[in-house]
């Protein structure tokens, strides 16, 4: 087992990364919170798989845990749903003392994360990321929420984990359409913070991926990032939403590097290197002939990144650095789209 610390304003707390660890849940949770009621909020497609030995380990360490499940996907991230969980909770004996586990991708961590922060005025949340997205993403940094019918993630909190837990045996078990999606936030980081980790996915042998050190680093990236930022007010944390602006409006099809090639000059080479490390981590870089461009631009105007109608738009002018730029017009988006 490796671990690295995470600290935001005057939080620190610690992810830990290694091999069998759901079996072990309690010790690294025991070590942070004693034993009380918990809820482990997870999804249909997770907690049949998953949570039986963390409930286990929860039961042995004195803690009394209690599974919460919600339908998988996206519609499950609702005020509605939300409520739904707090309900549950109350009911089943929860207070103040008691503990949220989100078990489970992207979605649940916001939303038990979300719960976590409202249920009581705000108890301790535990994450328990089964992507390798959520592991090296979304499971740190805070930023918690759900979705309302205008957009994504529009009504949350930050709400700083107390722990986090990757289990890298899970990664045997996903399909390699979600390893791909984790890639996808890898590639990123080291575009816009790290050039050695970009020449090493370069070189990588996509059978051997050690994933243990290479999430560390990737949870290091993006708590330097956001330890001055918390609470993305700054500009700093900013740098993380590379690739996002566009990428909201149409999802998975995402331009890495069409702006950035006009606007502040990145190279024919690095534009290259980066299609070509996307391709090889099987991510799409065209989006198909028949693709609804046009709702790409319904759907900007609500992403968080416009401030007062101005888009904050991160570019990178090489590989291993970044920075926001107030020059990018809706036109220049309009442009890099067409391009895919």
């Amino acid at each position: 087992m490796i671990s690295t610390e995470v600290r935001t304003g005057g939080q620190l707390y610690s992810v830990v990364i290694g091999a069998g660890l759901l079996a072990t849940a309690a010790d690294a949770i025991k070590a942070n919170l004693p034993p009380s009621r918990c809820a482990i909020v997870s999804d249909t497609n997770v907690a049949p798989r998953f949570a039986a030995p963390v409930q286990k380990s929860l039961s042995a360490a004195g803690y009394e845990p209690v599974l919460i499940t919600v339908p998988a996907g996206e519609q499950s991230k609702t005020l509605e749903k939300a409520g739904t969980i707090c309900e549950e909770m109350l009911r089943a004996g929860l207070d103040r003392r008691s503990i949220v586990i989100g078990l489970g991708g992207g979605v649940i961590g916001d939303l038990s994360g979300f719960v976590a922060a409202i249920f009581e005025r705000g108890i301790p949340h535990v994450q328990i990321p089964t992507t390798l997205l959520a592991m090296v993403d979304s499971s740190i940094g805070g930023k918690t929420g759900v979705n309302a019918r205008a957009g994504k993630n529009l009504i949350g909190v930050v709400h700083q984990p107390t722990l986090v837990i990757d289990d890298v045996e899970i990664l045997k078990t996903l399909p390699q359409h979600e390893l791909s999606q984790g890639f996808g936030e890898i590639i990123k980081h080291a575009i816009i913070a790290d050039a050695k980790m970009f020449r090493q996915l370069q070189d990588a042998d996509l059978k051997k991926v050690d994933f243990a050190p290479l999430i560390r680093r990737n949870v290091e990236i993006k708590a330097v990032i956001i330890a001055n930022d918390e609470l993305d007010q700054k500009g700093k944390r900013a740098l993380l939403n590379f690739g996002h602006t566009v990428g909201h409006g149409i999802e998975r099809a995402v331009d890495y590097q069409g702006i950035s090639n006009m606007k502040v000059g990145l190279s024919k080479k690095d534009r290259d290197a980066i299609i070509d490390l996307l391709q090889k981590f099987q991510l799409p870089t065209r989006l198909p002939p028949n693709f609804p461009r046009s709702k790409i631009f319904d759907a900007l105007r609500f992403d968080k990144k416009f401030e007062r109608g101005q888009i904050r738009f991160v570019v990178t002018p090489k590989i291993g650095s970044a920075h926001l730029s107030p020059d990018v017009t809706i036109d220049d988006i309009q442009a890099a789209v067409e391009k895919l």
